[in-house]
This record gives C-alpha cells, structure tokens and sequence, in this order.
C-alpha cells in the first residue's frame, strides 16, 4: 500500500498539489483547479507520487499532455496511463544558436572549413529543488569517426543564462587550394555530421544534471552560410528506452482547456448589446442567451461567461428570472420545484459560486475549519463503526456540529449578497403564483438553492469552494457528508412540516428525530423569509473586511542580512479588503507581536520583480509608504494570482505610482537604472489598470469571446435550430415522430428566426479580423524566433 499524492504541472514547474492519500493503490483524490496560464508553455504534466516521510519523495508515474493536444481532451473524463519518469526526459526551456561555416587557406595553401557554433543564451530552464540551477552547456560535433566536444563556463542561479561563447571546429580538409570562388562542402560529410548541445546543472559536490538537448545537422548551411534560431530543449532516452514498460497504473483526468484571442472592445459591441437584450426578448426561448444554452454540447460551457457577463451589467437578475419561470411551466409536482439540471439551475448554481464566496466563508469557514482540524468520530452508521467506538458519544459529536453550522446559518441572513436576494425573492413570487394552493413551495423553491446546491455543497466539498485547501480524509469526509444530509434535510421546508423525513437510512432517521421540533422550522422559515425580502441589506463589507486571499510565501528580511538563505523567510500572507498581513505561521495569529500589517490604503503599487535582482524566480513587489515588501511566490499561477488580487483592492488608492523600479535596491543603487538615491523615480512605467471589483474580477470582453467561440464551434446545431424555426413556421399542424428539432425549446419560431439571424451576421463579422489576426500572428512568429522556437531532432 502507498501513501499517494499528485501534482499539476507547467513544464517543469508545480503549480498544485493534492492531499495525500494514505494506504492505498487505488487512491481517489476529487480535487478540483482553476487557474490562469500567466506564461508560455510546453506540457501540462500530472505526477503522481508515493510519500517518504525519510527520503525524497518517489515519483512513481506521469501524464504528460502537450499543450497542441490538450484541446483534444478539453471536457472530457479520460484514464492515462502512468508513464515511467526518468530524470532525462525531463526538459523544459530553449537555446539561442547561431552556426556559420567558414572558409580558411592555410599556411601552406591548402583550404579547409570551419564551422563556428556561437551559443548565445537559453530560456526558461526549469528549478532545481526550487532553486534557479547552475548551468552550463556541452557543445559537440558528431560524426561517424569523431566526436569533438567543448563546454561553456557556469552561469550561477539563473534559468535564463546569457552564455555569448564562440566555438570553431573543423569540419573538411582539402588536399590543396583551388581557384574555386567558394569551396562547397562535400555533401556525404554534410549529412553525416550534427551538432549538438547538451544543458547541464552544475552539481558542484554532486551529480550533474540534465537539463535537455538539441540536436542540428550541420546541412542546414547547405544553402546559406549561416543559420540562427531559437530551439525548444528536447528529452534523451540514452537508447535505453525498452519496447515494454512496466504497468504503472493510470490517472483519470478531467481537463477543460480554454485559449481565446481577445479584440479590442469595439469588436465586441453587437454581440454584446444582443445578449444583454436577453433578459427583454418575449419569450426568453428566443433570447441569443438561451439559444447560446440550447446549441452548446454541454450546457455549463455557456452559463459560467453567460453569467459572468450579465452580471457584470445588472442583467442576471432579470434573465434568471425569466428562464426560471419557463421551468416552472414543465413542473407538474410542487415536491420536485427547481430540482432538475436545467439552463436556469445551472445560472443560479454559478452565479452563487461567484457572489457567495464571501458569504461561505465568513459563515461556514471557522466551523469547518474546526471539523477538519478535529479528531472527534461522528460515525453513527452501525456497520461502519471502529472498533472502540461509542455510537452515543458520535451522535452527541454530531449533534454539536450540525447545531453549531444550523445557528450560525439561520443568523447570516445579513451577510447574504443583495444578488441573491433579489433572485430568492422573485423564485418565491413565481412559485407561490405556480402552485397556488401550497403554501410550503414558497419556502421549497428557495430552500432548494440556499440549502440544497448552496450551503449543503460547501460543507460536503469544502476545497471546491476554497474554504480548505485540500480535500479532506476520509473520516472527515464522512462527517462532513452527514452533517450535510442533516442541514440539507433541515433546510427543507417540506420534509420538516411531514412527519417522516426524507432519509432512507436507519440510523439517519432515528438521529434527525433529535431535531424534529418547532424551534427548527420556525428558524428556517425566518432565515427563507429574510433573503428572500425585498427589504435592502446593509453590504457586509462595511461591517467587516471582505477576506481575498492567503497562502505560504518567502518574503525578504527588511534590510537585515545581505548573505545567505536566512534572507529570505517563509511567511503566511492573508489579505482582506483592508489589509495585507504576514506572520510566521497560521497557528501564531494571536500572537499580536508576530504580525505585520500593511494597510491596502497604504499601497502604491505592486509589480513583477525581476529576476537577476536575487536570483530567484516568481518575484513580485509590494510598494507602500515604506520599504518595498519583496515576495517570492511558491510558482508562477500563484504569483500571478497575487499580482492580481493587490492590484484589484489597491487600484482606487489616492498616490498611486505612475512608474516604479523592476529591480532592486542593493549595495546602494537601484540594479536596474544604476540610480544611487533609494527616493530616485521608478525607471519604467506601472502596469496598465485592472479591473475594479474585488470581489468578482469580470472582463466582459473575454467572456463576450468567449461566447463567440462558443457559437462557432455550435454553428451546425445553430443551423439545426434556424431550420426547425422555417419548419414549424411552415407546417402548423400537430407534431408528429420526433423530429430532429424537437430537442430544441421553440416557442415562437418567427422571433427566434430572427434572433439566430442576427446571431450568424455578428458571428460573420467578428470571424473577419479574427482570421486576419491569426494570419498575422502565424506571419510575425517566424518559425524558429524565441515565441515559435524549432521543436528540434531528438534521440
């Protein structure tokens, strides 16, 4: 058995890691991520792991996917096999080459060639043990009967090292000098000889590593005396690599991989004021929206940009209303309101993931925090329990915690986002006017969200809603799993005013007994009819600071020692609306002395740090009224991520800079401008602005792209659709057999003709500068420039 865990890779660099999961060959992680590419490239690899509480942790297998294929796995649920991980197929970066061949006379006439290899620089080396490596290159001329080779000198912490080394080697001999304008190289010597580069780390006391290789013929200089190019480093296999690898077992996968070229926001104009018409269009059938809904292979690829942009412009309300309402006219039972997977579920769903985070966390968070971080046994199921165990004491255990969540729920009804609000509140109207004569579906059709796919989600799935960091284990899971049965089942308006409860269990049935008192409904019926009121809530921001952010980071001592790794110290970082904090770790924050705070009004700006400034990679800095905070993050996602989050809450701050210092200030001057005043003016401009709402960060030209993607790739269904319209209008009779569109939701075909129509004309006219922008960017990245690098001849 194994202790498992697994991590999520750009090329070479983590950017995520699971749980670990304890004895098991068979480990099942459910850990979900999301994240922004904030650089170029290769693979998106996945290793799986096999914990060492003594040693380097063993790697037992990966999945490597290139980033060319990764579309073709987007959306889909798929077992890879492990493949074998060997310390030479793992490359990443680029070399800059530049070879010439030059023609010689000797002393004593004679003529030979000479090939000049001039290595100018690499790109993008991968870390060792977290730490830019120490490269060098090995530069060799191979043929059949030689093999010279020369090394160029180490470049110390870099992975992005300027080498500038010329080396000659001679290539061809010629038995005397002819009057020829130019010797041509005899051609089987051409095609015979290569030159390749090999990447190493310089191990110092230990042993080298590789880095990565190309290999190029020496005939590229057939035609042209000289050649230069950037080359992707590629793996060796050392001839080692057998026909049959051993079965590591395999990794099931769901990858959704989206790239989209935003336009200029002119280009998105029409689209734009077409969707967010939506919510007016009668019947809302025939909104672009719900067509968008209707046309998607997959329902959920339409809601998260449909719902990020129309609430970014007040819209959802009213649309969620609208494709709300044509649910309930196909609902026939008040017990089964809202109950389905339908476009309108899907809308609210995302739109309280997005709105509600806040909420979750300042009411579920240090409640859950407390489950996860405890040891107490809750197990009430007979058959599952441990030996030892005492089902009274798990029930009391239990009991406690359901309490504890129920109370602080039924009392969050103001930290409830107006948006939500707004949305329960005409659920409630339209369910009340549907099923006139129950006077429980009120409650049901709010309860159905709040408490069904809102809080009793969050609490059995916590990491999804980044409320804990990882998936929790098993015993918690299973305390986690029956608390939320219970808050959900309590939530429930119609299963509490029943006699019987909606458990099949046993042993649940017999615990919800506990709990089947007026105290409870009366509770739930208060906190429905609170965020389901028209009345305007006071935001909770203003009563307490809006929780953004936090995690581990280095950050460097201010202004101690100048030597040494002691210069940099491992800190947890929280940042709220208000403020930026840092202590040592999360269990010494009531420690008051051990915190420091920056304010957010006292941030100036935040910005990249280069690289050279201290040889390290993923460096950001914070600018404030005093010294500059320097923050190395643990890989570039989570220092883009944080780069984000500061710019957004600081965005509005009176005194902001208009440029800053990209490097540090040492041993008395700047690095990058040689200034000598630590005052001096920054050197460069500050990064353009950024959205404004810290809350949710919304850029409505990307999801407007977004949606034109989406509507490309659905144009044969959308042509499907246009057609069933002509059809129905044609031919008014009864419908007969299913017909191809009797999928589609139709309910006046004239309007929504129309509305396709003027879909497929601005699609039309966005696919035109998007072709010219594909053709420029195909011609201006020349095949063998550093943005295309040549994927050179491997081993």
């Amino acid at each position: 058995m194994r202790d498992c865990f697994c991590t999520i890779n750009l090329d070479q660099e983590e950017v995520y890691r699971t749980q670990v999961v304890e004895k098991s060959l068979s480990p099942f992680f459910s850990e979900e991520f999301y994240f922004e590419i904030p650089r170029t490239f290769q693979y998106l690899s996945f290793y799986v792991y096999d914990k060492n509480v003594l040693q380097r942790d063993l790697r037992i297998g990966k999945v490597a996917i290139k980033k060319e294929d990764l579309c073709n796995h987007s959306g889909k649920e798929t077992w890879f096999s492990l493949q074998p991980v060997d310390s030479n197929s793992e490359v990443q970066g680029k070399v800059h080459l530049e070879l010439k061949l030059n023609e010689l006379i000797t002393e004593n006439g004679t003529v030979c060639q000479q090939l000049v290899v001039h290595i100018k620089a690499c790109h993008g080396l991968p870390l060792i043990n977290g730490q830019s490596c120490d490269p060098y290159a090995t530069v060799s001329l191979v043929g059949p009967s030689r093999n010279d080779q020369k090394k160029t000198k180490v470049k110390k912490k870099t992975s992005n090292p300027q080498f500038n080394e010329i080396f000659y080697f001679e290539v061809t001999r010629s038995s005397s000098y002819t009057r020829k304008s130019q010797f041509q190289v005899e051609e089987e010597d051409i095609e015979k000889l290569e030159i390749r580069i090999d990447l190493w780390n310089n191990g110092n006391l230990v042993q080298d590593v590789f880095l990565g290789e190309i290999k190029v013929p020496v005939n590229v200089l057939r035609n042209d005396s000289s050649h230069q190019a950037w080359y992707l480093l590629q793996p060796r296999d050392n001839g080692n690599k057998s026909s049959k690898t051993d079965d590591l077992g395999s990794l099931r996968l769901n990858i959704c991989y989206t790239e989209d070229y935003v336009l200029p926001s002119e280009y998105y104009g029409p689209l734009k004021t077409l969707l967010l018409k939506s919510p007016d269009v009668q019947p809302i059938s025939a909104s672009a929206a719900y067509i968008l809904g209707e046309i998607c292979r997959d329902k959920n690829d339409a809601v998260l940009p449909l719902v990020r942009l129309l609430l970014h412009h007040d819209r959802l309300v009213p649309f969620a209303t609208a494709v709300a309402e044509l649910d309930l006219k196909d609902t026939q039972d008040a017990n089964t309101i809202f109950r389905g997977n339908s476009l309108a579920t899907r809308c609210l769903d995302e739109m309280m993931k997005i709105v509600g985070g806040h909420y979750l966390k300042v009411t579920l968070k240090p409640i859950l925090d407390e489950i996860c971080e405890s040891s107490k046994s809750c197990e009430i199921d007979p058959i599952k329990l441990k030996e030892g165990d005492n089902v009274e004491n798990n029930k009391e255990n239990l009991r406690y915690y359901v309490d504890k969540l129920f109370s602080t729920i039924v009392k969050s009804s103001m930290s409830c986002p107006t948006v939500m609000c707004d949305i329960f509140y005409s659920l409630r109207q339209m369910a009340t006017q549907r099923f006139p004569n129950d006077p429980h579906v009120q409650y049901s059709a709010v309860s159905s969200f709040v408490f069904l796919r809102f809080f009793a989600v969050a609490v059995v799935s916590p990491h999804t809603f980044h409320l804990r960091p990882h998936h929790p284990d098993a015993q918690t899971i299973r305390t986690l799993t029956l608390i939320s049965k219970t808050i959900q089942t309590l939530g429930s308006w119609g299963s509490l005013s029943k006699s019987k409860s909606s458990f099949k269990e046993s042993f649940m049935c017999e615990f919800f007994k506990m709990f089947q008192e007026e105290g409870y409904i009366i509770a739930v019926k208060k906190f429905l009819d609170e965020i389901s009121s028209t009345e305007t809530k006071e935001s909770s921001g203003t009563s307490e600071p809006v929780h953004l952010k936090e995690g581990e980071m280095y950050k460097r001592a201010q202004g101690r020692t100048r030597i040494g790794k002691k210069n940099f110290k491992k800190r947890w970082f929280c940042l709220t609306s208000r403020e930026l904090t840092y202590h040592k770790q999360p269990e010494f924050i009531e420690r008051k002395d051990a915190i420091y705070t920056i304010p957010v009004k006292n941030i100036l700006a935040v910005e990249k740090l280069e690289e050279s400034s201290f040889n390290k990679k993923n460096m950001f800095q914070v600018i404030h009224t005093e010294k500059p905070l320097y923050v190395q993050a643990n890989n570039c996602v989570e220092a883009n991520e944080w780069i984000d989050v500061l710019c957004r809450v600081s965005r509005c701050n009176q005194n902001r800079l208009s440029s800053y210092h990209p490097s540090a200030y040492l041993n008395g001057s700047w690095l990058c401008c040689q200034e000598t005043s630590e005052n001096a003016h920054g050197c460069k401009p500050c990064t353009a602005g950024v959205p404004a709402d810290i809350q949710i960060d919304i850029d409505e030209d990307r999801e407007t792209e977004r949606i034109y993607s989406l509507f490309t790739l659905s144009l044969p269904k959308l042509q499907k659709m246009e057609e069933a319209c002509g059809t129905i209008a044609v031919y008014q009779g009864p419908q007969k057999e299913p017909d191809d569109y009797s999928n589609f939701v139709i309910e006046d075909s004239v309007t929504t003709f129309k509305t396709i129509q003027q879909v497929k004309s601005i699609i039309e006219k966005l696919d035109e500068p998007h072709e010219k922008y594909r053709k420029k960017r195909s011609s201006s990245a020349k095949y063998g420039s550093k943005e295309n690098p040549i994927v050179g001849k491997t081993s």
